[in-house]
């Protein structure tokens, strides 16, 4: 399927030698097509009580766009370490295209077309981090922006700095927000995610903050998928 638009036939449906991957959906494209590519496949598998991601990357061509195909049910905490490894598998290996990118399928569900989303620049932070204590850990590379830490947890609820907000009003209130409390300065969204949301819920997320960008809004490229029980005490909500 090198140097073609990928298709498809089964709006949500991807499949590869008869295994099945279900993509999640959303309402929105953030890219339409991508070219010379190669498929990497995470089936959703159950062994016992655990729920496990099967790879599949025998077709994958290090000097392409990689294709990032990841069933919808699997649980964040079985997607990212494979993640992980792929991307440092990519990065490092012999054969390497320096403006080759990874994005992530999924199905627009109005326009009825799949649709990508870039992650080349994402960094992961898994399990013991969450961007406020890195923030301030690091204060010096941020003092000059102003931060947003934004967090969807395990009940796929949406906080700003420790504080609630409904769904429908996240992306008209961060603008406002932002430009009230920004003094000047551009904005950089920090993004936080439970290692129990799922793959789709996820995705739907990435796409909902996505709508902030701008020339003063930015996401940061360090994102962090965490365990609520690994993170330090502090007192504070997230």
């Amino acid at each position: 399927m090198r140097r073609s638009i990928i298709l498809i036939s089964l709006l949500g449906l991807i499949s590869c030698k008869q295994e099945d991957v279900q993509l999640p959906k959303s309402d929105l494209s953030v890219q339409k097509e991508i070219y010379d590519h190669s498929p990497v496949y995470l089936f959703f598998r159950v062994e016992g009580k655990d729920t496990i991601a099967k790879i599949n990357r025998k077709n994958t061509i290090g000097t392409t766009n990689w294709i990032f195909n990841i069933d919808k049910r699997l649980p964040l905490h079985a997607v990212i370490p494979e993640v992980q490894q792929l991307q440092e598998k990519k990065k490092n290996g012999m054969h390497k295209r320096e403006d080759a990118v990874n994005v992530y399928s999924y199905a627009d569900s109005i326009g009825k077309n799949l649709a990508f989303l870039p992650f080349t620049d994402v960094q992961y932070f898994y399990d013991k981090d969450f961007s406020k204590f890195y923030i301030k850990e690091h204060a010096e590379l941020y003092q000059a922006y102003n931060n947003l830490t934004i967090n969807f947890n395990k009940e796929n609820e949406i906080t700003i700095d420790g504080n609630g907000i409904d769904r429908e009003e996240f992306v008209p209130f961060v603008r406002d927000f932002a430009d009230f409390m920004s003094d000047g300065k551009n904005t950089i969204i920090h993004l936080n995610f439970s290692k129990y949301l799922t793959y789709e819920q996820y995705i739907q997320n990435k796409i909902l903050a996505w709508q902030l960008t701008s020339d003063r809004i930015q996401l940061s490229s360090y994102e962090f998928v965490y365990d609520e029980k690994k993170l330090p005490e502090c007192g504070c909500k997230l």
